[in-house]
């Protein structure tokens, strides 16, 4: 299969490291040759990594790497595409400029995805004359770890589609679980829910994140907590799905102030160096505020 993914940062380099793991020709593309470049250099750093630790293969890093290229065009990326993924920020009209200009240059028959997490997959397909090749690929970050792929049918996905959605997620040794195009889909929506009153009852003062994510970790064999997961997605990407949810499914979705403060202190996780914790090189060595050292 040639696999076409739109967008070189984490999660579109993930999506193309793992499509080629399995053996499909891939074309990583985005707007800019240095953002072409870091993508690729993270798939090689990923791998390197797995090697390190005797998960790959010197001969599968190379396969691996030898199936993928990559390109600022993207027509160039999905002339030939079997499968489309775009990978790009969360917004709407972005991911449907995108869809656009994927069905004006891909075969007719290529399958259009998106990686959205939250999102109309049904309104990104309206803008397409065939919105029955449309479906959503939600992978979990980063890809090359997380076992989960979403497959969200739209409201105009063909059967066929939905099917061959399924064959690819298990070709590339992904669990596939397949839901219907709702706000916030299954996972979204039940993370996000939890997420959001774990920081409720930090703003309370019931725990501080630590000992509320010890309680999920240990207590639910969560294998992360809700809010260092928070700062690992981003506090930003958060505060952008709360008020998306807020909008479609109501108050329950009220994002806490607590949120909103650290967003706009931009304090928005492990990206930024501080979020809910303090980050240093991508570890987490602290909370931040008055809450304490982080004795885990």
């Amino acid at each position: 299969m040639q696999v076409a993914v739109l967008g070189a940062g984490s999660m579109g380099h993930g999506i193309a490291q793992v499509s080629a793991m399995a053996g499909h020709e891939v074309v990583l593309r985005d707007i800019e040759t240095e953002l072409v470049e870091d993508g690729i250099e993270g798939i090689r750093s990923n791998l390197a990594e797995g090697v390190e630790r005797e998960k790959v293969t010197e001969a599968e890093m190379d396969a691996t790497l030898d199936r993928i290229s990559g390109t600022t065009d993207l027509s160039e990326a999905v002339s030939d595409a079997d499968l489309a993924v775009e990978a790009v920020p969360e917004d709407m009209d972005i991911k449907q400029d995108v869809f656009a200009d994927v069905e004006a240059s891909a075969p007719d028959d290529a399958i259009i995805a998106s990686n959205t997490s939250s999102l109309s997959v049904t309104e990104m397909a309206s803008v397409l004359d065939h919105p029955e090749r449309a479906v959503g690929l939600h992978f979990f970050n980063p890809p090359h770890i997380m076992d989960l792929v979403e497959i969200v049918v739209a409201e105009q996905t063909s059967d066929a589609v939905e099917s061959r959605a399924v064959d690819y997620v298990e070709g590339i040794e992904k669990e596939a679980v397949v839901v219907r195009d709702s706000a916030g889909f299954a996972t979204s929506r039940l993370g996000l829910a939890l997420g959001l009153e774990a920081i409720r009852m930090v703003e309370q003062g019931v725990a501080s994140p630590a000992d509320i994510d010890a309680a999920m970790r240990k207590g639910y064999g969560y294998p992360m907590g809700p809010i260092e997961l928070g700062d690992h997605v981003g506090l930003d990407v958060r505060l952008h799905i709360a008020e998306h949810l807020r909008e479609e499914l109501g108050e329950r979705f009220k994002p806490p102030q607590a949120l909103r403060r650290k967003v706009r202190a931009g304090n928005l996780g492990k990206k930024s160096g501080e979020g809910f914790y303090v980050w240093e090189d991508g570890e987490k060595v602290g909370m931040s505020g008055d809450w304490g050292e982080d004795d885990e």
